[in-house]
Protein backbone atom coordinates (compact mmCIF):
# COMPACT_ATOMS: atom_id res chain seq x y z
CA UNK A 1 0.00 0.00 0.00
CA UNK A 2 1.69 3.23 -0.95
CA UNK A 3 2.07 6.40 1.38
CA UNK A 4 -1.59 8.10 1.97
CA UNK A 5 -1.46 12.15 1.42
CA UNK A 6 -3.09 15.31 3.00
CA UNK A 7 -4.37 17.94 0.94
CA UNK A 8 -1.42 20.10 3.05
CA UNK A 9 1.12 17.52 1.80
CA UNK A 10 -0.17 17.79 -1.62
CA UNK A 11 0.26 21.20 -2.08
CA UNK A 12 3.40 21.03 -0.52
CA UNK A 13 5.24 18.83 -3.14
CA UNK A 14 7.25 19.88 -5.69
CA UNK A 15 5.77 19.20 -9.73
CA UNK A 16 8.51 16.15 -10.30
CA UNK A 17 7.03 14.77 -7.32
CA UNK A 18 3.89 15.17 -8.20
CA UNK A 19 3.92 13.61 -11.30
CA UNK A 20 5.69 10.66 -9.98
CA UNK A 21 2.36 10.41 -7.61
CA UNK A 22 0.18 10.45 -10.58
CA UNK A 23 2.26 7.77 -12.34
CA UNK A 24 2.27 5.15 -9.37
CA UNK A 25 -1.46 5.66 -8.86
CA UNK A 26 -1.53 5.17 -13.18
CA UNK A 27 0.08 1.97 -12.73
CA UNK A 28 -1.86 0.75 -9.88
CA UNK A 29 -5.23 0.96 -11.52
CA UNK A 30 -3.71 -0.39 -14.21
CA UNK A 31 -2.38 -3.75 -12.50
CA UNK A 32 -6.24 -3.31 -10.22
CA UNK A 33 -7.63 -3.11 -13.67
CA UNK A 34 -5.96 -6.14 -14.97
CA UNK A 35 -6.54 -8.26 -12.04
CA UNK A 36 -10.21 -7.32 -11.99
CA UNK A 37 -10.79 -8.15 -15.46
CA UNK A 38 -8.87 -11.46 -14.96
CA UNK A 39 -11.60 -12.25 -12.04
CA UNK A 40 -14.60 -11.67 -14.33
CA UNK A 41 -13.01 -14.20 -16.69
CA UNK A 42 -12.40 -16.29 -13.70
CA UNK A 43 -16.62 -15.74 -12.77
CA UNK A 44 -17.09 -16.49 -16.77
CA UNK A 45 -15.13 -19.75 -17.00
CA UNK A 46 -16.74 -21.20 -13.58
CA UNK A 47 -20.02 -20.16 -15.01
CA UNK A 48 -19.30 -21.84 -18.08
CA UNK A 49 -18.55 -25.22 -16.40
CA UNK A 50 -20.79 -25.17 -14.01
CA UNK A 51 -24.11 -24.14 -16.33
CA UNK A 52 -23.24 -24.30 -19.89
CA UNK A 53 -22.69 -27.70 -22.07
CA UNK A 54 -19.33 -29.38 -21.79
CA UNK A 55 -19.32 -29.46 -25.70
CA UNK A 56 -16.20 -27.43 -26.68
CA UNK A 57 -18.08 -26.77 -29.80
CA UNK A 58 -17.75 -22.92 -30.30
CA UNK A 59 -20.97 -20.78 -32.25
CA UNK A 60 -20.75 -18.18 -29.28
CA UNK A 61 -18.99 -15.75 -32.35
CA UNK A 62 -19.39 -16.92 -35.82
CA UNK A 63 -20.51 -19.41 -38.23
CA UNK A 64 -16.96 -19.13 -40.02
CA UNK A 65 -15.35 -20.50 -36.73
CA UNK A 66 -17.75 -22.89 -35.88
CA UNK A 67 -17.65 -24.43 -39.08
CA UNK A 68 -13.61 -24.36 -39.36
CA UNK A 69 -13.17 -26.21 -35.41
CA UNK A 70 -16.63 -28.33 -35.65
CA UNK A 71 -16.59 -29.39 -39.16
CA UNK A 72 -17.74 -32.92 -38.95
CA UNK A 73 -21.14 -31.88 -36.51
CA UNK A 74 -21.84 -28.80 -38.90
CA UNK A 75 -22.31 -30.98 -41.36
CA UNK A 76 -24.11 -33.30 -39.74
CA UNK A 77 -26.73 -30.33 -38.38
CA UNK A 78 -26.91 -29.29 -41.89
CA UNK A 79 -27.65 -32.26 -43.62
CA UNK A 80 -31.30 -32.13 -42.35
CA UNK A 81 -32.53 -28.75 -42.87
CA UNK A 82 -35.44 -28.53 -44.32
CA UNK A 83 -36.14 -25.42 -46.68
CA UNK A 84 -39.05 -24.08 -45.38
CA UNK A 85 -42.71 -22.54 -47.71
CA UNK A 86 -43.33 -19.17 -46.99
CA UNK A 87 -45.86 -19.31 -44.25
CA UNK A 88 -43.73 -21.98 -42.52
CA UNK A 89 -41.55 -21.63 -39.50
CA UNK A 90 -37.69 -23.25 -40.39
CA UNK A 91 -38.02 -26.91 -39.42
CA UNK A 92 -35.34 -29.24 -38.28
CA UNK A 93 -36.13 -33.13 -39.24
CA UNK A 94 -34.64 -36.38 -40.25
CA UNK A 95 -35.26 -37.46 -42.94
CA UNK A 96 -35.97 -41.95 -42.90
CA UNK A 97 -34.18 -44.10 -45.13
CA UNK A 98 -36.91 -46.03 -47.36
CA UNK A 99 -36.27 -49.70 -46.08
CA UNK A 100 -34.51 -48.48 -43.08
CA UNK A 101 -36.91 -50.67 -40.58
CA UNK A 102 -36.14 -53.83 -42.56
CA UNK A 103 -32.53 -53.33 -41.93
CA UNK A 104 -32.74 -52.60 -38.49
CA UNK A 105 -35.08 -55.64 -38.07
CA UNK A 106 -33.67 -58.58 -40.21
CA UNK A 107 -31.14 -60.04 -37.47
CA UNK A 108 -34.07 -60.72 -35.22
CA UNK A 109 -36.59 -64.03 -35.09
CA UNK A 110 -39.81 -63.42 -36.45
CA UNK A 111 -42.78 -64.55 -35.00
CA UNK A 112 -45.69 -64.55 -37.60
CA UNK A 113 -48.95 -63.41 -36.60
CA UNK A 114 -51.82 -64.17 -39.29
CA UNK A 115 -54.89 -61.84 -38.80
CA UNK A 116 -57.80 -63.57 -41.10
CA UNK A 117 -61.77 -62.84 -41.24
CA UNK A 118 -64.01 -65.97 -40.74
CA UNK A 119 -65.59 -67.21 -43.75
CA UNK A 120 -68.98 -65.99 -42.58
CA UNK A 121 -68.10 -62.39 -42.34
CA UNK A 122 -66.99 -62.91 -46.29
CA UNK A 123 -70.12 -64.00 -47.24
CA UNK A 124 -71.84 -61.59 -45.18
CA UNK A 125 -69.16 -59.02 -47.23
CA UNK A 126 -69.56 -60.21 -50.80
CA UNK A 127 -72.13 -63.06 -50.76
CA UNK A 128 -71.01 -66.76 -51.76
CA UNK A 129 -67.95 -67.45 -53.30
CA UNK A 130 -67.62 -63.11 -53.97
CA UNK A 131 -64.01 -62.56 -52.65
CA UNK A 132 -60.39 -63.70 -53.87
CA UNK A 133 -57.67 -63.60 -51.64
CA UNK A 134 -55.10 -60.62 -52.29
CA UNK A 135 -51.63 -60.26 -50.85
CA UNK A 136 -51.38 -60.12 -47.01
CA UNK A 137 -50.65 -56.66 -45.94
CA UNK A 138 -47.85 -56.86 -43.68
CA UNK A 139 -46.39 -54.65 -40.62
CA UNK A 140 -44.21 -55.28 -38.03
CA UNK A 141 -43.58 -54.21 -34.20
CA UNK A 142 -41.12 -55.43 -31.15
CA UNK A 143 -41.96 -57.19 -28.28
CA UNK A 144 -39.79 -57.91 -25.57
CA UNK A 145 -39.42 -60.31 -22.94
CA UNK A 146 -38.25 -59.37 -19.83
CA UNK A 147 -35.63 -61.10 -18.12
CA UNK A 148 -36.56 -64.94 -17.74
CA UNK A 149 -34.68 -66.74 -14.92
CA UNK A 150 -34.38 -70.12 -14.53
CA UNK A 151 -32.96 -72.44 -11.78
CA UNK A 152 -30.34 -75.05 -13.58
CA UNK A 153 -30.76 -78.09 -11.18
CA UNK A 154 -27.96 -80.64 -11.90
CA UNK A 155 -28.30 -84.31 -11.22
CA UNK A 156 -25.22 -85.97 -11.29
CA UNK A 157 -25.85 -89.85 -11.10
CA UNK A 158 -23.50 -91.89 -9.07
CA UNK A 159 -22.87 -95.63 -9.38
CA UNK A 160 -21.16 -98.13 -6.80
CA UNK A 161 -19.59 -102.02 -7.72
CA UNK A 162 -21.91 -104.21 -6.22
CA UNK A 163 -18.77 -106.36 -5.57
CA UNK A 164 -16.44 -103.70 -4.02
CA UNK A 165 -16.96 -100.09 -2.84
CA UNK A 166 -15.74 -98.25 -5.84
CA UNK A 167 -17.83 -95.18 -6.49
CA UNK A 168 -18.08 -93.51 -9.46
CA UNK A 169 -19.93 -90.31 -10.99
CA UNK A 170 -21.30 -89.41 -14.03
CA UNK A 171 -19.24 -86.21 -15.74
CA UNK A 172 -20.77 -82.67 -14.84
CA UNK A 173 -19.45 -79.35 -16.25
CA UNK A 174 -17.31 -77.28 -13.61
CA UNK A 175 -18.78 -74.35 -11.90
CA UNK A 176 -17.78 -70.99 -12.15
CA UNK A 177 -17.57 -70.38 -8.51
CA UNK A 178 -17.39 -73.17 -6.03
CA UNK A 179 -20.48 -73.37 -4.02
CA UNK A 180 -22.28 -70.66 -6.16
CA UNK A 181 -25.03 -69.92 -7.29
CA UNK A 182 -23.46 -68.22 -10.32
CA UNK A 183 -23.20 -68.95 -14.03
CA UNK A 184 -21.71 -67.12 -17.17
CA UNK A 185 -25.22 -65.88 -18.02
CA UNK A 186 -25.75 -64.65 -14.74
CA UNK A 187 -22.54 -62.85 -13.79
CA UNK A 188 -22.14 -61.81 -17.71
CA UNK A 189 -25.60 -59.74 -17.30
CA UNK A 190 -24.49 -58.28 -13.71
CA UNK A 191 -21.17 -57.25 -15.79
CA UNK A 192 -23.59 -55.89 -18.55
CA UNK A 193 -25.87 -53.89 -16.26
CA UNK A 194 -22.93 -52.33 -14.29
CA UNK A 195 -19.84 -52.00 -16.71
CA UNK A 196 -22.42 -51.24 -19.36
CA UNK A 197 -24.97 -49.62 -18.27
CA UNK A 198 -23.48 -47.89 -15.30
CA UNK A 199 -26.00 -49.37 -13.37
CA UNK A 200 -24.91 -49.61 -9.30
CA UNK A 201 -24.96 -52.88 -7.59
CA UNK A 202 -27.61 -51.77 -5.61
CA UNK A 203 -30.10 -51.11 -8.32
CA UNK A 204 -29.05 -54.04 -9.76
CA UNK A 205 -29.62 -56.28 -7.32
CA UNK A 206 -33.19 -54.38 -6.18
CA UNK A 207 -34.23 -55.21 -9.80
CA UNK A 208 -33.34 -58.70 -9.47
CA UNK A 209 -35.63 -59.16 -6.12
CA UNK A 210 -38.35 -58.11 -8.18
CA UNK A 211 -37.81 -60.67 -10.30
CA UNK A 212 -37.87 -62.88 -7.19
CA UNK A 213 -33.83 -63.49 -7.03
CA UNK A 214 -32.45 -62.58 -3.90
CA UNK A 215 -28.47 -61.46 -4.44
CA UNK A 216 -27.36 -59.28 -2.05
CA UNK A 217 -24.69 -55.98 -3.34
CA UNK A 218 -22.10 -57.56 -1.42
CA UNK A 219 -22.48 -61.09 -2.80
CA UNK A 220 -22.39 -59.53 -6.64
CA UNK A 221 -19.18 -57.36 -5.79
CA UNK A 222 -17.62 -60.76 -4.61
CA UNK A 223 -18.59 -61.99 -8.12
CA UNK A 224 -16.95 -59.25 -10.01
CA UNK A 225 -13.54 -59.46 -8.09
CA UNK A 226 -13.33 -62.99 -8.20
CA UNK A 227 -14.12 -63.37 -12.11
CA UNK A 228 -12.21 -60.54 -13.02
CA UNK A 229 -8.84 -61.90 -11.54
CA UNK A 230 -9.41 -65.92 -11.75
CA UNK A 231 -10.83 -65.48 -15.66
CA UNK A 232 -10.63 -62.05 -17.51
CA UNK A 233 -7.27 -61.29 -16.08
CA UNK A 234 -5.66 -63.38 -18.40
CA UNK A 235 -7.37 -61.93 -21.14
CA UNK A 236 -6.49 -58.33 -19.97
CA UNK A 237 -3.08 -59.52 -19.57
CA UNK A 238 -3.28 -60.62 -23.53
CA UNK A 239 -4.56 -57.44 -24.41
CA UNK A 240 -1.90 -55.87 -22.87
CA UNK A 241 0.87 -57.91 -24.37
CA UNK A 242 -0.55 -57.33 -28.02
CA UNK A 243 -0.68 -53.27 -27.28
CA UNK A 244 3.09 -53.53 -27.99
CA UNK A 245 2.41 -54.18 -31.51
CA UNK A 246 1.27 -51.32 -32.03
CA UNK A 247 3.16 -48.02 -33.00
CA UNK A 248 0.53 -45.50 -31.68
CA UNK A 249 -0.86 -45.50 -28.00
CA UNK A 250 -2.77 -42.73 -26.45
CA UNK A 251 -2.99 -42.64 -22.49
CA UNK A 252 -5.20 -40.07 -20.42
CA UNK A 253 -6.30 -40.38 -16.45
CA UNK A 254 -9.11 -39.49 -14.60
CA UNK A 255 -9.77 -38.91 -10.46
CA UNK A 256 -11.94 -41.42 -8.74
CA UNK A 257 -12.26 -42.45 -5.06
CA UNK A 258 -11.99 -45.18 -3.11
CA UNK A 259 -13.45 -46.10 0.52
CA UNK A 260 -10.98 -48.83 1.54
CA UNK A 261 -7.75 -48.16 0.53
CA UNK A 262 -5.68 -47.75 3.86
CA UNK A 263 -5.96 -43.63 3.38
CA UNK A 264 -7.85 -40.78 4.72
CA UNK A 265 -11.49 -40.27 3.57
CA UNK A 266 -11.61 -38.12 0.30
CA UNK A 267 -8.04 -38.84 -0.62
CA UNK A 268 -7.89 -38.98 -4.91
CA UNK A 269 -7.03 -42.27 -6.28
CA UNK A 270 -6.79 -42.53 -10.62
CA UNK A 271 -8.26 -44.76 -13.50
CA UNK A 272 -5.70 -44.37 -16.14
CA UNK A 273 -6.80 -45.65 -19.50
CA UNK A 274 -4.61 -46.27 -22.58
CA UNK A 275 -5.83 -47.70 -25.83
CA UNK A 276 -4.07 -48.19 -29.47
CA UNK A 277 -3.86 -44.84 -31.50
CA UNK A 278 -7.24 -43.61 -33.48
CA UNK A 279 -5.95 -44.77 -36.44
CA UNK A 280 -5.86 -47.99 -36.06
CA UNK A 281 -9.65 -49.04 -36.51
CA UNK A 282 -9.23 -52.85 -37.09
CA UNK A 283 -7.94 -53.81 -33.82
CA UNK A 284 -8.14 -51.09 -31.30
CA UNK A 285 -7.70 -52.12 -27.88
CA UNK A 286 -8.91 -49.89 -24.65
CA UNK A 287 -6.96 -51.07 -21.47
CA UNK A 288 -8.11 -49.13 -17.77
CA UNK A 289 -5.29 -49.49 -14.84
CA UNK A 290 -6.61 -48.44 -11.34
CA UNK A 291 -3.61 -46.80 -9.31
CA UNK A 292 -3.44 -44.59 -5.96
CA UNK A 293 -1.51 -41.70 -7.45
CA UNK A 294 -1.03 -39.95 -10.63
CA UNK A 295 3.05 -40.35 -10.67
CA UNK A 296 4.67 -41.14 -13.52
CA UNK A 297 5.43 -44.48 -12.03
CA UNK A 298 2.73 -45.90 -13.31
CA UNK A 299 2.40 -44.93 -16.88
CA UNK A 300 6.45 -45.73 -16.70
CA UNK A 301 5.55 -49.23 -15.61
CA UNK A 302 2.58 -49.87 -18.09
CA UNK A 303 5.05 -48.59 -20.83
CA UNK A 304 7.55 -50.63 -20.08
CA UNK A 305 8.16 -52.68 -23.06
CA UNK A 306 6.56 -50.00 -25.19
CA UNK A 307 8.64 -48.52 -28.29
CA UNK A 308 6.74 -45.72 -30.00
CA UNK A 309 4.86 -42.65 -29.97
CA UNK A 310 2.46 -42.11 -26.99
CA UNK A 311 -0.21 -39.24 -27.19
CA UNK A 312 -1.22 -37.44 -24.02
CA UNK A 313 -2.12 -34.06 -22.94
CA UNK A 314 0.58 -31.98 -21.25
CA UNK A 315 0.65 -33.24 -17.72
CA UNK A 316 4.43 -32.97 -16.24
CA UNK A 317 4.54 -36.84 -15.75
CA UNK A 318 4.33 -37.52 -19.28
CA UNK A 319 7.15 -34.76 -19.77
CA UNK A 320 9.64 -36.80 -16.90
CA UNK A 321 8.81 -39.89 -18.40
CA UNK A 322 10.15 -38.52 -22.10
CA UNK A 323 13.03 -37.59 -20.49
CA UNK A 324 13.70 -41.36 -18.73
CA UNK A 325 12.89 -43.50 -21.65
CA UNK A 326 14.39 -42.91 -25.14
CA UNK A 327 12.41 -45.45 -26.66
CA UNK A 328 8.60 -43.89 -26.32
CA UNK A 329 7.84 -40.03 -27.92
CA UNK A 330 5.05 -38.17 -26.69
CA UNK A 331 2.89 -35.86 -28.78
CA UNK A 332 1.04 -33.03 -27.63
CA UNK A 333 -3.10 -33.08 -27.62
CA UNK A 334 -4.12 -29.99 -29.78
CA UNK A 335 -7.44 -30.09 -28.26
CA UNK A 336 -6.21 -28.92 -25.12
CA UNK A 337 -4.12 -26.14 -27.04
CA UNK A 338 -7.07 -24.57 -27.79
CA UNK A 339 -9.07 -25.70 -24.34
CA UNK A 340 -7.70 -21.88 -22.82
CA UNK A 341 -8.90 -20.03 -26.12
CA UNK A 342 -12.04 -21.57 -25.84
CA UNK A 343 -12.56 -20.21 -22.32
CA UNK A 344 -11.35 -16.77 -22.58
CA UNK A 345 -14.34 -16.91 -25.67
CA UNK A 346 -16.84 -18.09 -23.50
CA UNK A 347 -15.87 -16.34 -20.68
CA UNK A 348 -16.57 -12.84 -22.60
CA UNK A 349 -19.36 -10.99 -20.83
CA UNK A 350 -22.37 -11.10 -23.01
CA UNK A 351 -22.04 -6.95 -23.52
CA UNK A 352 -18.80 -7.66 -25.51
CA UNK A 353 -19.55 -11.25 -27.80
CA UNK A 354 -19.48 -8.86 -30.32
CA UNK A 355 -15.94 -8.03 -29.95
CA UNK A 356 -14.75 -11.51 -29.78
CA UNK A 357 -13.31 -11.32 -33.58
CA UNK A 358 -10.67 -8.82 -31.93
CA UNK A 359 -9.51 -10.88 -29.51
CA UNK A 360 -6.32 -12.86 -29.35
CA UNK A 361 -8.10 -15.89 -28.35
CA UNK A 362 -10.50 -15.48 -31.51
CA UNK A 363 -7.43 -15.54 -33.69
CA UNK A 364 -5.59 -18.65 -32.12
CA UNK A 365 -8.68 -20.72 -32.56
CA UNK A 366 -9.16 -19.30 -35.81
CA UNK A 367 -5.45 -20.73 -36.92
CA UNK A 368 -5.78 -24.05 -35.00
CA UNK A 369 -9.44 -24.80 -36.62
CA UNK A 370 -7.96 -24.08 -40.05
CA UNK A 371 -4.83 -26.97 -38.74
CA UNK A 372 -7.66 -29.06 -37.77
CA UNK A 373 -9.60 -28.63 -40.89
CA UNK A 374 -6.78 -29.55 -43.37
CA UNK A 375 -5.76 -32.39 -40.86
CA UNK A 376 -9.16 -33.73 -41.36
CA UNK A 377 -9.47 -33.43 -45.36
CA UNK A 378 -6.39 -36.15 -44.51
CA UNK A 379 -8.11 -38.37 -42.55
CA UNK A 380 -9.42 -41.55 -44.61
CA UNK A 381 -5.50 -41.68 -46.25
CA UNK A 382 -2.97 -44.16 -45.41
CA UNK A 383 -0.04 -43.46 -42.71
CA UNK A 384 2.75 -42.57 -45.45
CA UNK A 385 0.28 -40.69 -47.94
CA UNK A 386 -1.10 -38.69 -45.21
CA UNK A 387 2.41 -38.15 -44.01
CA UNK A 388 3.19 -36.57 -47.22
CA UNK A 389 0.11 -34.32 -47.56
CA UNK A 390 0.96 -33.39 -44.36
CA UNK A 391 4.41 -31.89 -44.58
CA UNK A 392 2.73 -30.03 -47.77
CA UNK A 393 -0.88 -28.44 -46.57
CA UNK A 394 -0.83 -28.99 -42.38
CA UNK A 395 3.03 -28.06 -41.78
CA UNK A 396 2.93 -24.61 -42.76
CA UNK A 397 0.13 -23.89 -41.26
CA UNK A 398 1.50 -24.83 -37.74
CA UNK A 399 4.57 -22.95 -38.21
CA UNK A 400 2.49 -19.94 -38.94
CA UNK A 401 0.89 -20.21 -36.06
CA UNK A 402 3.84 -20.73 -33.61
CA UNK A 403 5.87 -17.82 -35.45
CA UNK A 404 2.46 -15.90 -34.21
CA UNK A 405 2.41 -17.13 -31.38
CA UNK A 406 6.08 -16.13 -30.37
CA UNK A 407 5.15 -12.05 -31.70
CA UNK A 408 2.38 -12.00 -29.07
CA UNK A 409 4.19 -13.58 -26.41
CA UNK A 410 6.87 -10.80 -27.14
CA UNK A 411 5.38 -7.56 -28.25
CA UNK A 412 2.00 -7.40 -26.78
CA UNK A 413 2.60 -8.08 -23.33
CA UNK A 414 -0.60 -10.00 -22.27
CA UNK A 415 -2.13 -9.91 -19.08
CA UNK A 416 -2.77 -12.92 -16.94
CA UNK A 417 -5.55 -15.01 -18.09
CA UNK A 418 -6.69 -17.58 -20.34
CA UNK A 419 -5.33 -16.31 -23.34
CA UNK A 420 -1.80 -15.57 -21.72
CA UNK A 421 -2.38 -19.35 -20.09
CA UNK A 422 -3.27 -20.75 -24.21
CA UNK A 423 -0.25 -19.22 -25.59
CA UNK A 424 2.30 -20.62 -22.95
CA UNK A 425 0.74 -23.88 -23.03
CA UNK A 426 1.64 -24.01 -27.08
CA UNK A 427 4.87 -22.79 -26.46
CA UNK A 428 6.19 -24.61 -23.82
CA UNK A 429 4.35 -28.04 -25.38
CA UNK A 430 5.75 -26.69 -29.23
CA UNK A 431 7.81 -29.87 -29.68
CA UNK A 432 5.09 -32.03 -28.60
CA UNK A 433 2.73 -30.28 -30.87
CA UNK A 434 4.75 -31.12 -34.08
CA UNK A 435 5.06 -34.70 -33.13
CA UNK A 436 2.34 -35.65 -36.08
CA UNK A 437 3.51 -33.94 -38.61
CA UNK A 438 6.38 -36.46 -39.26
CA UNK A 439 4.60 -39.69 -38.64
CA UNK A 440 0.83 -40.33 -40.52
CA UNK A 441 0.03 -42.89 -37.55
CA UNK A 442 0.00 -40.14 -34.78
CA UNK A 443 -3.29 -38.13 -34.50
CA UNK A 444 -3.76 -34.37 -33.62
CA UNK A 445 -5.45 -35.02 -30.44
CA UNK A 446 -6.09 -37.12 -27.69
CA UNK A 447 -10.12 -37.01 -27.93
CA UNK A 448 -10.24 -41.06 -28.68
CA UNK A 449 -8.82 -41.69 -24.99
CA UNK A 450 -11.10 -39.08 -23.86
CA UNK A 451 -13.66 -40.88 -25.60
CA UNK A 452 -12.30 -43.89 -24.42
CA UNK A 453 -12.52 -42.55 -20.43
CA UNK A 454 -16.64 -41.32 -21.43
CA UNK A 455 -18.26 -44.21 -19.75
CA UNK A 456 -16.42 -44.66 -17.04
CA UNK A 457 -16.75 -40.52 -16.03
CA UNK A 458 -20.58 -40.90 -16.57
CA UNK A 459 -20.89 -44.06 -14.52
CA UNK A 460 -18.50 -42.97 -11.53
CA UNK A 461 -20.89 -40.11 -11.07
CA UNK A 462 -23.68 -43.00 -10.51
CA UNK A 463 -22.18 -44.89 -7.97
CA UNK A 464 -19.58 -42.06 -6.67
CA UNK A 465 -16.48 -43.91 -5.46
CA UNK A 466 -15.57 -47.80 -5.31
CA UNK A 467 -15.52 -49.54 -2.13
CA UNK A 468 -12.07 -51.16 -2.28
CA UNK A 469 -8.75 -51.45 -3.87
CA UNK A 470 -9.67 -55.19 -4.76
CA UNK A 471 -13.40 -53.61 -6.40
CA UNK A 472 -11.23 -50.34 -8.02
CA UNK A 473 -8.90 -53.23 -9.96
CA UNK A 474 -11.58 -55.60 -10.98
CA UNK A 475 -13.40 -52.86 -12.28
CA UNK A 476 -10.35 -52.00 -14.21
CA UNK A 477 -10.10 -55.47 -15.73
CA UNK A 478 -13.91 -55.38 -16.60
CA UNK A 479 -14.22 -51.83 -18.13
CA UNK A 480 -11.31 -53.17 -20.12
CA UNK A 481 -13.18 -55.69 -21.65
CA UNK A 482 -16.04 -54.62 -22.33
CA UNK A 483 -15.14 -51.04 -23.88
CA UNK A 484 -12.39 -53.30 -26.26
CA UNK A 485 -15.37 -55.43 -27.60
CA UNK A 486 -17.81 -52.48 -27.41
CA UNK A 487 -15.03 -50.94 -30.01
CA UNK A 488 -14.50 -54.35 -31.73
CA UNK A 489 -18.41 -53.74 -32.52
CA UNK A 490 -19.13 -57.27 -30.29
CA UNK A 491 -22.08 -57.49 -28.35
CA UNK A 492 -20.43 -56.97 -24.90
CA UNK A 493 -22.61 -59.41 -23.37
CA UNK A 494 -22.65 -62.07 -25.18
CA UNK A 495 -18.70 -61.54 -25.25
CA UNK A 496 -18.42 -62.10 -21.92
CA UNK A 497 -20.90 -64.74 -21.09
CA UNK A 498 -18.46 -66.78 -24.14
CA UNK A 499 -15.68 -65.63 -22.29
CA UNK A 500 -16.80 -67.07 -18.60
CA UNK A 501 -18.11 -70.25 -19.75
CA UNK A 502 -14.63 -70.81 -22.11
CA UNK A 503 -12.45 -69.92 -19.54
CA UNK A 504 -13.76 -72.11 -16.45
CA UNK A 505 -13.25 -75.01 -18.51
CA UNK A 506 -9.72 -74.59 -19.41
CA UNK A 507 -7.05 -75.26 -16.93
CA UNK A 508 -3.91 -73.68 -18.50
CA UNK A 509 -5.77 -70.12 -19.26
CA UNK A 510 -2.30 -68.85 -20.31
CA UNK A 511 -1.79 -70.65 -23.05
CA UNK A 512 -1.08 -68.28 -25.77
CA UNK A 513 -2.59 -69.92 -28.55
CA UNK A 514 -5.94 -70.47 -26.89
CA UNK A 515 -6.24 -66.85 -25.05
CA UNK A 516 -5.67 -65.76 -28.99
CA UNK A 517 -8.93 -67.44 -30.24
CA UNK A 518 -10.74 -65.10 -27.32
CA UNK A 519 -9.72 -61.78 -28.40
CA UNK A 520 -12.16 -59.32 -29.73
CA UNK A 521 -11.30 -59.93 -33.27
CA UNK A 522 -10.83 -63.58 -33.60
CA UNK A 523 -12.84 -65.41 -36.30
CA UNK A 524 -13.45 -68.17 -34.04
CA UNK A 525 -15.76 -66.33 -31.99
CA UNK A 526 -19.42 -67.58 -32.39
CA UNK A 527 -21.39 -65.06 -34.41
CA UNK A 528 -24.25 -64.11 -31.67
CA UNK A 529 -20.86 -61.97 -30.07
CA UNK A 530 -21.29 -60.05 -32.98
CA UNK A 531 -23.04 -56.84 -33.40
CA UNK A 532 -25.08 -55.55 -37.14
CA UNK A 533 -21.56 -54.04 -38.11
CA UNK A 534 -19.58 -56.97 -37.47
CA UNK A 535 -21.58 -58.90 -38.78
CA UNK A 536 -21.55 -56.84 -42.02
CA UNK A 537 -17.76 -57.34 -42.66
CA UNK A 538 -17.42 -60.96 -42.35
Amino acid sequence: MGKQYTIDELNNCSKETVIAIVLAMQDQLERLNQNVEYLIEQIGVMNNKQYSRSSEKLDVIDDQLSYLFNEAEALIENKYVVEPTEDEVIMVTRRKKAGKREVDLKDLPVEEIIHKMSDEDLEKTFGPNGWKQLPDEIYKRVKVDPAVFTVQEHHVQVYAGKDNQTIVKADRPKSLLRNSIATPSLVASIMNGKYVNGMPLHRISQDYLRNDIHISKQVMANWMIQCADRYLGTLYDRLHEEMYQFHVLQADETPVKVSKDGRPANSQSYMWVYRTGKHYKDTPIILYEYQKTRKSDHPKEFLKNFKGVVVTDGYSAYKKLDKDNQDITFAGCWAHSRRRFSDAIKALPQTKKTEGKETIAYQALKQIGAIYHQDNELSQLEPLERYHLRQLTVKPLVEAFFLWARNIKSNNGLSKGKTREGIDYCLNHEESLKVFLDDGEVPMDNNATEGALRTFCLHKHTWKLIDTIDGAKSSAIIYSITETAKANNLNPYRYLEYLLEVLKDKQDQKDRLFLDKLLPWSDELPAICLNKTAKAKL
